[in-house]
């Protein structure tokens, strides 16, 4: 599904990223880890079009989207949330949701005069996605809530039902339970699992290893930009370049961190 090969990124002389390269399978959980300042939110910028490149190349189902601007490469089917995810804060959470769909027909004013009863029948159908997302997220009881009201773990739970709103194929995520209490923070993860089962691919950043071990199938882990491991959870726990970069510790306080018994 997406492919990153060699990719090379710099700010003011320091390496970002240093010939990062990975694949993230069809149908897949995959995480990114790795200290602050790895290079994972700059990977993730690169790939979505947010930040270019230096070097290297980026394919997403066999096509090459390295050179494109961000609204092109969401149109190909890939879309992301932000660490502080933002939203129209005079807008409600409701209407949030119905600005993400793709191809609304009502934008465009010959269709407005001519296409009434389509128009309709398609703006049906995103009203009751809409709230059929927001119930998955749990945001079904803030519907008419403003959007600058909510706190930022809602907020992040709008980004994600907004971008399902558009049916990406694949969706990076950006430490998606920061800020989210571990309730939610479950319901989170059933519903990633549920959209993986119905054919979505996920690709996400996260700091809770908790989460990485319990639902990826396969992790990467970044250190001064570099790509230092991959594997399973159960591999990375256990390898030592990633204990001393990441944790600093033994295996065994690894598996403390994230309730995994050796």
């Amino acid at each position: 599904m997406l492919k990153v090969i060699d990719v090379h990124k710099s700010f003011v002389g320091i390496k970002a990223l240093d010939g990062v390269s990975l694949e993230v399978e069809r149908g897949s959980i995959t995480g990114l880890i790795g200290p602050n300042g790895s290079g994972k939110t700059t990977l993730f910028n690169v790939i979505s079009g947010f930040l270019p490149k230096e070097a290297g190349e980026i394919y997403l189902k066999g096509e090459r989207i390295d050179e494109l601007p961000p609204n092109e490469v969401a149109g190909k089917g890939l879309c992301r949330t932000f660490q502080i995810s933002q939203a129209p804060e005079k807008m409600t959470v409701l209407e949030n949701m119905l600005l993400a769909p793709k191809d609304q027909m009502g934008e465009g004013l010959w269709n407005a005069f001519f296409r009434k009863k389509r128009i309709m029948h398609q703006e049906r159908h995103n009203l009751e996605k809409a709230l059929y997302l927001l119930s998955s997220v749990e945001l079904i009881d803030l519907s008419n809530e403003y959007a600058g009201n909510l706190s930022g773990g809602q907020k992040k739970l709008l980004a994600l039902g907004r971008i399902l709103m558009a049916d990406p194929e694949i969706i990076l995520l950006d430490e998606p339970t920061a800020g989210v209490n571990p309730t939610l923070n479950k319901s989170l993860m059933r519903l990633i699992e549920d959209l993986r089962k119905g054919g979505k691919t996920f690709f996400f950043v996260e700091h809770n290893m908790k989460v990485i071990s319990d639902i990826c199938d396969k992790v990467y882990v970044l250190d001064f930009g570099r790509k230092i491991a991959e594997g399973t959870p159960g591999e990375i726990q256990q390898n030592e370049e990633v204990l001393e970069a990441y944790l600093s510790g033994s295996s065994r306080e690894w598996s403390r961190k994230v309730g995994i018994d050796t």
